[in-house]
């Protein structure tokens, strides 16, 4: 089977995040962060307890981000961020005050393309997600915010701007030194890693200190010959709001993969009468099919595929089937998932191996709905990592699930790069 391979000239964007001091687990103090990348946002304060006292406590505040907002101006948007983040410091105790002349520190994980250009600057490349405020596209994310906190007396810095994926390995590498790469495997798909810095050919001027950068692969665009896409993959692709983008997203996250069972459920309805005489004009419909239901399916251990019979009356309005249709159900949800958990496989040995980690212990960070609750892909996916790099190479890796990466990892970051340090 495939595995990815990441060469010079590689097709993977491969950008640098500017985070080259990962947690070591010695941070203590309050920080911040703010997670930005969908129609909620979070905020969130942390108490860092140093080496012996981890994370001593953490709360936050979930705020929806009302639908005008979304497409409205770019200052309307900050400034309704800014006026939460305020309200949230507001309500803090004298527990939280901070040394005289100190100010609050935040992490910002801003989930959308940017073009970083240091550790706490980045312009928007492009929205995604339902967000379109042109005014934003080519500014500095962070000056943004900063200007918005001023407009509300919020005396904050942002230390550090990162991607989600950074966040979650900064999330694990602060409970597990061993922490090397992290993997999001949910609606859409990501990794990062740590890379020697001298092996980084665009980067130029003096190397970080610590000899080490994290890169964000922005591994979903990655796309390839050796790819093994079917008929049922390219028209998704083609019906997709970005055809030529993203394809090795489209084979193995949580977005898609109901989407592609469907229609392949829809050819058989069409070609060998899968459902009878006629086609059930809500198989038709597309994405109809969730990851989420696929799932429940391809779980159904019930001697006459109960929930499989219940998926497809409440779903596609199919009201009944015999058990062998069932039972070719079943088997097209676990094809589609192999086939993604092998993939995703694939993607985290050309990590290890463009790390040079093969022999010393190295962990995997994961997060992700798709990892989270999907548990035969996920079983799926750690088996063949055992299959492709052999019984005792596997030993010295290890799959870790790390919650939260987006948050807690954003406010790690905001402490490992204080301006206080």
């Amino acid at each position: 089977m495939p595995v990815l391979h990441l060469k010079a000239g590689s097709k993977l964007k491969m950008l640098i995040s500017y985070v080259d001091n990962l947690p070591t687990g010695h941070e203590t103090g309050l920080y911040y962060a703010l997670d930005l990348g969908g129609t909620n946002f979070r905020v969130l304060r942390v108490h860092l307890g140093g080496q012996n006292g981890g994370l001593v406590n953490q709360e936050f505040a979930e705020v929806p981000i009302p639908p005008e907002l979304m497409t409205g101006a770019a200052d309307a948007l900050f400034d309704y961020i800014a006026a939460e983040l305020a309200k949230f410091v507001a309500q803090e105790g004298q527990e939280h005050e901070l040394p005289p002349g100190r100010k609050r520190e935040l992490g910002f994980t801003f989930s959308f393309p940017v073009n970083q250009t240091s550790i706490a600057s980045g312009t928007l490349v492009r929205w995604t997600k339902g967000f379109s405020i042109d005014e934003l596209v080519g500014q500095d994310v962070v000056t943004e915010l900063t200007r918005a906190m001023k407009r509300q007396n919020l005396e904050m810095h942002v230390s550090a701007l990162v991607n989600d994926t950074v966040g979650t390995l900064a999330g694990g590498r602060y409970t597990n030194k061993d922490v090397a790469a992290a993997v999001i495997l949910g609606t859409g798909t990501n990794a990062a890693y740590v890379e020697r810095a001298q092996a980084i050919p665009k980067w130029h001027g003096a190397l970080p200190k610590s000899g080490e950068m994290v890169i964000n692969m922005e591994w979903g665009n990655f796309k390839s010959s050796h790819l093994p896409l079917t008929e049922f993959d390219n028209a998704l692709d083609m019906d997709s709001l970005n055809p030529g983008e993203q394809i090795f997203e489209k084979v193995i996250s949580g977005m898609y993969l109901g989407e592609i069972v469907r229609r392949v459920l829809l050819k058989m309805a069409e070609e060998a009468s899968l459902f009878g005489e006629t086609v059930p004009s809500k198989l038709q419909v597309p994405f109809i099919l969730r990851t989420p239901d696929m799932s429940a399916m391809h779980h159904d251990t019930s001697s006459d595929l109960k929930v499989v019979a219940s998926k497809l009356k409440d779903i596609l309005e199919i009201p009944s089937t015999s058990l062998k249709t069932r039972k070719v159900i079943v088997e097209v949800c676990n094809i589609i998932a192999t086939r993604g958990a092998r993939l995703a496989a694939a993607g985290v040995i050309a990590i290890l191996r463009k790390m040079g980690e093969l022999l010393q212990k190295t962990v995997i960070a994961m997060d992700g709905g798709l990892y989270e609750h999907y548990n035969e892909y996920s079983k799926c996916m750690e088996n063949t990592l055992t299959e492709l790099l052999g019984e005792e190479v596997s030993k010295a890796v290890e799959v870790v699930h790390a919650n939260d990466g987006s948050g807690i990892g954003a406010a790690l970051l905001a402490a490992s790069h204080s301006q206080y340090l």
